[in-house]
């Protein structure tokens, strides 16, 4: 007996619903990437692994699933490499290619490659999979598409006030209220650990701020002092720990803890255009916030931080997050050009809807109305208004196989209502002589004779 075959786990399939709801919250933020003035993009899904490697960290790293190379790739490791089962020196020999981990990295090696041809500022968009080999769980899988915006070449921060707007224009054409957009800077970050004497120890003390509202104020200050902070730069973060108020009370509370720190001031001074230009403008539905325990992607983020929260009451992970980069092209060798991008995470966002029951009846609607087949000359006639009812944008069939006894033809009615079809037309001898066709309601049971126009207004 064959074995009942399977897929990767982190890796799903998905029926036509559930395709249907995909593509719908793809198309909405496709269109407002548009009308905000993105323009598309598409990279390979594997990229040279030199393009991919050393970009995200020791952890990020391991997460990269590679690509043998093909042909007899062992036979170019020695036998002293093979027998140590050295990782490090095995890898690079047996696989010069990787699966994307994600978009951002595809795009600066997109815009340095491609950079005489390119109009900057450069707002690109680009909507496709990326592959992670992470611990599958809750609205986190191996396979999972991405959904980013970025603009480069432009320092102004009137980029990062667009990216509100457009997280705020997303969530609100999917109808999704109540949705939080924090923000914090990579320089107020910096300016804490400058004024704490722990500038050598930034990504250990974000780490353990970062935690705050998870583990509580002890076990953060309890991680910090294993990670070497001292007790007098603890007790110089102890205002932090209280922060409260209004986007406007937290900055004024920030600029007394960071009076001595000119990078702290400057991130404090860019937060505050973006929330004056925010307040100004106004806000459909979303929240803009200020979280100063914010601290993702401080291997490349340079300035401003977001991340978006789905609203109270929903347990969920972010459900987008971005950030300024003043130097990711730096990597592949083009300087001094700033960037800034957001991501949106359409698996979470997903969830999220099905969780409010947000997802419009209508876009889970497939075929409006199947012709039972009762023989050719019978199909003939029907597939001539099918055709004509296709031509008119209506999505109709005509079951395949004919119905000859009383038996095949309640098969293919019940074929109907499994897939939930509003409608079925039944032709035999009597329509066929009267050029009619019997239309039938699936839910109410009604049937009646119509002609052709008639039905092609019925069914519109």
């Amino acid at each position: 007996m064959a074995q009942k075959p399977s897929i990767p786990k982190g890796t799903r399939d998905f029926n036509a619903a559930e395709v249907a709801k995909r593509s719908y919250i793809m198309e909405t933020i496709k269109e407002q990437f548009q009308i905000f003035g993105f323009q598309p993009i598409e990279t390979p899904s594997f990229e040279n692994s030199e393009t991919l490697m050393g970009k995200y960290g020791e952890e990020g790293d391991r997460l990269i699933f590679k690509i043998l190379n093909s042909g007899e790739y062992l036979k170019k490791i020695s036998d002293e490499d093979y027998n140590a089962k050295s990782e490090v020196k095995i890898t690079p020999k047996i696989s010069e290619k990787a699966l994307r981990y994600d978009l951002t990295v595809p795009f600066a090696r997109y815009v340095v490659q491609h950079q005489n041809d390119i109009e900057f500022p450069f707002k690109r968009y680009q909507i496709q999979p990326v592959w992670r080999a992470d611990r599958p769980q809750k609205g986190r899988f191996r396979e999972f598409f991405q959904c980013d915006a970025d603009v480069v070449g432009s320092k102004s921060l009137f980029q990062e006030v667009e990216f509100v707007q457009l997280y705020d224009a997303v969530f609100s054409a999917l109808k999704l209220e109540g949705v939080t957009i924090k923000i914090n800077n990579r320089k107020i970050l910096s300016g804490i650990a400058e004024v704490i004497g722990a500038q050598d120890k930034l990504i250990d003390f974000t780490v353990a701020l970062d935690k705050l509202d998870k583990i509580g104020e002890e076990k953060v200050k309890e991680e910090m002092r294993g990670k070497g902070i001292s007790e007098d730069g603890i007790t110089k973060l102890q205002p932090l720990f209280t922060l409260k108020g209004d986007f406007g009370d937290q900055i004024e509370s920030l600029k007394s803890i960071l009076s001595a720190s000119e990078i702290g001031l400057k991130g404090i001074e860019e937060l505050e255009f973006i929330n004056t230009a925010i307040s100004n403008l106004k806000l459909k539905t979303a929240i803009l916030q200020l979280d100063v325990t914010l601290a993702r992607g401080l291997n490349y983020y340079t300035g401003a931080i977001f991340e978006v929260s789905a609203p109270e009451g929903v347990k969920m992970g972010s459900i987008g997050g971005g950030g300024r980069y003043d130097d990711l092209t730096g990597i592949f060798g083009l300087t001094d050009m700033s960037g800034v991008g957001i991501s949106f995470g359409l698996d979470r966002i997903y969830l999220v809807l099905e969780e409010l029951n947000l997802f419009p009846d209508t876009i889970t609607d497939s075929t409006k109305v199947l012709f039972i087949n009762f023989g050719d000359k019978e199909a003939m006639y029907s597939l001539g208004a099918v055709t004509k009812l296709r031509a008119e944008g209506i999505k109709a069939e005509l079951f395949p196989d004919a119905a000859i006894s009383g038996k095949q033809k309640k098969k293919q009615m019940n074929y109907a209502n499994r897939r939930n079809i509003p409608f079925v037309v039944l032709v035999g001898d009597q329509e066929l002589n009267s050029e009619v066709f019997t239309l039938k309601n699936m839910e109410s049971g009604e049937q009646q004779e119509v002609t052709f126009n008639d039905l092609l207004t019925k069914l519109k």
